[in-house]
């Protein structure tokens, strides 16, 4: 069978670590893709002990082994557009980045995994700088939250026109396309995010606030969601409105599983309904 019928199945990859409760990380990735309609391979770099109301443990994955499982899948796949997550320390974010910059794994969406749910953190003090001199230049799209771009730049984000200075500066450090979501600025009823695309044009998406506590992987969702739909031949912007509408879809439909910071309904289906504007 000729190679391109092999591999005609749109094909994406996550990189990230897991998540034992099954909320976040690799998980969620896979089953955000699944439901997205492409086939989902990845290379875990890290495994955490982990439920929906903390982590209580990880380990991150010895070079050779990242090394090893990005080998095996850019060898038989073609991966379309790939994703980071959860990258843990200094060593694992050099390894993602040389082997990102050795394979040919499509568009890549960068979420910049730093604190869970539950607070712990998911990326080391000195990784940070690591983020931000050696992967950010590779991405296509970042989707970091407003703790998270605060980290990066430095920037006090406040209100909405701090989010977009903060966009401009991450933009400046080599990224294509920002998005930064403003989830953590609760004193609204809508949740508003900021994109600044490669061709300097700029948008805004809000959706309804859900009171819910059932917000476990996000971010991940979110990001997941993006790179299917890149992979699919959407454009940024599509993909992220879709990406917006399908994480609201996630919480509003939402499924009771575990005590704490539970996880998002991965089978839900977008609407007309999500309020998404």
């Amino acid at each position: 069978m000729p190679d391109e019928a092999i591999n005609s199945t749109i094909q994406t990859l996550t990189i990230a670590g897991t998540d034992s409760g099954g909320g976040a990380g690799v998980m969620a990735d896979i089953k955000t893709m699944q439901e997205r309609h492409v086939f989902a391979a990845a290379v875990v770099v890290a495994v955490t002990a982990q439920n929906t109301i903390g982590v209580q443990d990880f380990m991150a994955m010895p070079k050779k082994m990242i090394d090893e499982q990005f080998a095996s899948v850019a060898s038989d796949l073609k991966i379309r557009a790939c994703k980071t997550g959860m990258l843990a320390d200094v060593a694992t974010v050099e390894a993602v980045v040389e082997n990102l910059k050795k394979y040919d794994l499509g568009t890549l969406t960068v979420d910049p995994v730093m604190i869970a749910k539950g607070g712990a953190r998911l990326l080391s003090e000195d990784a940070i700088s690591t983020v931000r001199d050696k992967l950010l230049p590779l991405a296509d799209i970042l989707t970091p939250n407003l703790p998270e771009a605060e980290e990066l730049t430095g920037i006090k984000i406040e209100d909405r026109d701090q989010m977009v200075v903060a966009a401009k500066k991450l933009q400046a450090m080599g990224v294509k396309n920002v998005l930064i979501k403003g989830g953590h600025q609760t004193e609204s009823e809508r949740s508003a995010d900021f994109t600044l695309l490669e061709n300097g044009q700029s948008f805004w998406i809000s959706a309804p606030r859900i009171d819910t506590v059932r917000t476990h992987g996000t971010g991940d969702t979110l990001s997941s969601c993006i790179t299917a739909e890149i992979a699919k031949g959407a454009d940024v912007q599509t993909a992220i409105r879709t990406g917006k509408k399908y994480v609201q879809a996630t919480i509003a439909d939402g499924i009771q599983v575990g005590h704490g910071h539970g996880p998002l309904n991965h089978w839900a289906k977008i609407t007309d309904e999500e309020g998404v504007k």
